[in-house]
């Protein structure tokens, strides 16, 4: 007996093969940052300045891999560290203008690919997916225990 999840896992799959913040029309463009910066990037404008172990804890990496993204964001002038602004001893990373606005550029382009993938749908069925997409990442991240706030 084949199990709804089975075609889940399988949507799930085919899903995570697709690059929508690249793709137009058969044509496939250049990323304006790496898909580990777009992430880093909008959990850091969604929560604030971070400390290394902070997004070590949100994203469940090890500080190693950490360090290798955020020295990445850093040397790229997408983010910056800076000191704690409630006054603790560690330093936290913030978004740079340069990030916030090549964040913004790359969150129009998957606005944008997702606009023509979706062009045929009303917006009831838009709204329908969106619910069960959050639903099911919040299920993730309670089996997880790393909740992705929202704005």
């Amino acid at each position: 007996m084949v199990r709804p999840t089975d075609a889940v896992e399988y949507e799930q799959m085919l899903l995570g093969r697709h690059d929508l913040a690249y793709h137009r029309g058969g044509r496939h463009r250049h990323a304006l940052m790496e898909r580990s910066a777009y992430i880093l990037l909008s959990r850091i404008r969604v929560q604030g300045p971070m400390t290394n172990g902070e997004l070590s804890d949100a994203f469940g990496l090890d500080a190693s891999t950490l360090n290798r993204q955020t020295a990445a964001a850093t040397r790229a002038g997408l983010a910056e560290r800076i000191p704690d602004p409630e006054g603790g001893i560690a330093r936290k990373f913030r978004i740079t203008d340069k990030g916030a606005r090549l964040l913004d550029e790359e969150r129009e382009r998957v606005v944008g690919s997702l606009d023509r993938i979706m062009d045929d749908w009303p917006d009831e069925d838009i709204a329908a997916f969106a619910a069960y997409l959050k639903r099911f990442n919040s299920g993730i991240e309670r089996l997880s225990r790393r909740p992705w706030p929202r704005p």
